[in-house]
């Protein structure tokens, strides 16, 4: 009996990494999506060590009041898979009341000696939601479109309302506190859809020649301020041509 056990429980541990691993369903791995993190470590990621690490098969960033991971500025981890362009990008968010943190896409590293800073359009996702699901510009341009609206960027980052098509409070309803949220983000082209649990949040259309990304990296925020906890688990991509409809 005792060798049985020892076997199953071989076994066991062989699994489990498995399972933790498994980020992506056969159906979206059908249509084209890659899983962005293995579930076990921060190999794909490169980040403040002293705020970003891996539990339970989610990656976990977390502030302090004090110590190494008491922030000074916004840091940020950053996917190593190179610059994305035209995308569909799904996540499973969850961030204590307190929190502020989303998803940088098409950005750039913010050069200087603060290491892992960013810039560029962000899918925004705060504890409280009082602005989940909007478009920031961090540092490039600040809000660009406010939750239930759609908007166009103009000359010098200035935003266009062209029409709000749902009601905030109403959009707000939709989201968890201190639960998990599924978060999608499409860049298609120069325009930008947030949608959190199965909502659309905001729409944006970038027509500012001069200063629009076409491509760029993409990352994770940790934000300075009170101390906060974000996970965020089941990372997947699928790229899309350009003049894909």
């Amino acid at each position: 009996m005792r060798k049985w056990f020892v076997v199953l429980g071989t076994v066991i541990l062989f699994c489990i990494p498995m399972l933790v691993a498994a980020q992506i369903s056969d159906e979206e791995k059908a249509d084209g999506f890659v899983s962005m993190f293995n579930g076990q470590d921060l190999s794909e990621w490169d980040g403040n060590v002293d705020v970003w690490s891996v539990r339970d098969g989610s990656i976990v960033g977390q502030t302090a009041n004090e110590g190494a991971a008491k922030l000074t500025y916004n840091t940020f981890l950053i996917w190593k898979g190179g610059n994305v362009d035209h995308f569909v990008f799904r996540a499973d968010i969850k961030l204590t009341p307190e929190g502020n943190s989303g998803f940088q896409y098409r950005s750039q590293i913010t050069p200087g000696d603060k290491p892992y800073r960013v810039n560029g359009y962000q899918a925004d996702f705060d504890g409280s939601h009082a602005h989940s699901g909007i478009l920031y510009g961090e540092n490039f341009g600040g809000i660009l479109c406010q939750r239930g609206l759609e908007t166009v960027i103009e000359t010098n980052q200035k935003p266009r309302t062209v029409r709000r098509f749902a009601e905030n409070d109403a959009l707000k309803k939709e989201l968890k506190v201190n639960d998990w949220n599924s978060y999608e983000v499409t860049a298609q082209n120069f325009m930008f859809t947030h949608k959190i649990n199965g909502q659309i949040m905001s729409i944006t259309t970038d027509e500012d020649k001069e200063h629009r990304r076409e491509n760029g990296i993409f990352a994770i925020q940790a934000h300075v301020g009170p101390p906060m906890k974000v996970e965020i688990k089941n990372l997947r991509i699928k790229r899309l041509s350009k003049d894909a409809n």
